[in-house]
């Protein structure tokens, strides 16, 4: 039976978010729900930005964000399934895009981390924010897990 919303999966490229995406197909598969990929980019804080030497003229974070959300679904899934998966690119914070495209959704997938972050910790902030705000249920996914 299908289900009355749809999965959103955080992905960054990184593995954790592979992990979760392919979670988050399998959900998808056995839930009928369709499956919406999300990233989300920032411009860096003006502190950190100083200590960098200026950007190049063309750079376009939201351009980069795509184009690894887009790699990261085809690598992943392969180009036919990935052509079935909603994308979307946003800017902000990403657990605060997590949560605005979490409103109406059936269910979130992120994994236990993303690039940012302490290695040693056992929770992203992310998936922490989303485990104690969301407006739905979530699922984060640790660990390797075979498509």
């Amino acid at each position: 039976m299908a289900g009355t919303g749809r999965i959103v999966v955080g992905v960054d490229g990184s593995e954790p978010s592979v992990t979760a995406l392919r979670w988050a197909v399998r959900q998808a598969g056995l839930s009928g729900e369709p499956l919406e990929a999300v990233i989300s980019w920032e411009y860096p804080a003006a502190g950190w930005a100083a200590m960098v030497p200026s950007l190049p003229t063309d750079f376009d974070p939201e351009e980069m964000a795509g184009k690894i959300l887009g790699d990261t679904l085809e690598q992943t899934l392969g180009a036919e399934a990935a052509a079935s998966v909603t994308r979307k690119v946003l800017i902000g914070n990403p657990a605060q895009a997590l949560m605005d495209r979490a409103q109406g959704a059936s269910l979130v997938v992120v994994g236990d981390r993303g690039y940012s972050g302490f290695k040693a910790a056992l929770l992203g902030s992310v998936g922490l924010h989303l485990s104690q705000h969301a407006p739905c249920p979530v699922v984060i996914v640790r660990g390797e897990t075979a498509l």
